[in-house]
C-alpha cells in the first residue's frame, strides 16, 4: 500500500509564529553577525507600541567562549543590546520610520534579577513610551521562563540612513 505521507507541522510550546520573520528584522535593522540579536517578534499590540521579541540564547554564541567560561552567562550588555534591537524592529517596521538607523542615547533604571545561560530563551518585551521629531523614548524588560531577568528604559534618535 503505497500512498504519500503527509507532511507533520510541529508547533514548539513557548514559540508563537512571528509577527516578523528573520528576514524581515534584517530588512529593518542595520545589525548583523554576531551583533544581531533578535530571532524574530513574536507579537504587536493593537496601538504599535508594544511587542515582544525572541532571542534563542545558545552555546555557539561567540561571547561565551570568553565570558565567564565553564559557567557561561549572557553579558548584561548584551541582554540590554536586545531589548534596544526589540524596540527598533518594531519602530522600524512602520512605513513613516523606514530608512533611518536606532542610535541609542541614554540609559536608565537597568537593572538585572538574574543570568541568562545557554539554551534559555530569552522573551523581551518593549514598549514605545513616545516619539517626537525621531527622537524617543522606551522601556523593556526581558524574561526567561516567565521570568524577569533584566529591565530598563532607553532614549533613542533615529538618524536618516546617508549620515
Amino acid at each position: 500500500m503505497g500512498g504519500i505521507r503527509s507532511r507533520v507541522r510541529y508547533s514548539w510550546p513557548n514559540v508563537p509564529a512571528p509577527f516578523l520573520t528573520i528576514d524581515q528584522i534584517l530588512e529593518y535593522l542595520p545589525h548583523r553577525y554576531p551583533m544581531l540579536l533578535v530571532d524574530r517578534i513574536i507579537d504587536v499590540d493593537e496601538a504599535g507600541t508594544k511587542c515582544r521579541g525572541l532571542k534563542n540564547v545558545t552555546i555557539n554564541e561567540p561571547f561565551f567562549q570568553g565570558h565567564y567560561p565553564g559557567q557561561p552567562i549572557m553579558p548584561g550588555v548584551l541582554i540590554l543590546e536586545a531589548m534596544a534591537q526589540v524596540g527598533a524592529a518594531l519602530l522600524l517596521s512602520q512605513p513613516s520610520m523606514r530608512g533611518r538607523v536606532p542610535i541609542i542615547g541614554a540609559i536608565e533604571g537597568v537593572k538585572f534579577k538574574r543570568p541568562v545561560r545557554p539554551g534559555d530563551q530569552l522573551i523581551t518585551e518593549a514598549e514605545i513610551l513616545w516619539v517626537r521629531n525621531f527622537v524617543g523614548k522606551m522601556k523593556g524588560q526581558s524574561l526567561v521562563e516567565g521570568e524577569v531577568v533584566a529591565t530598563v528604559e532607553m532614549t533613542f534618535k533615529l538618524l536618516e540612513k546617508d549620515r
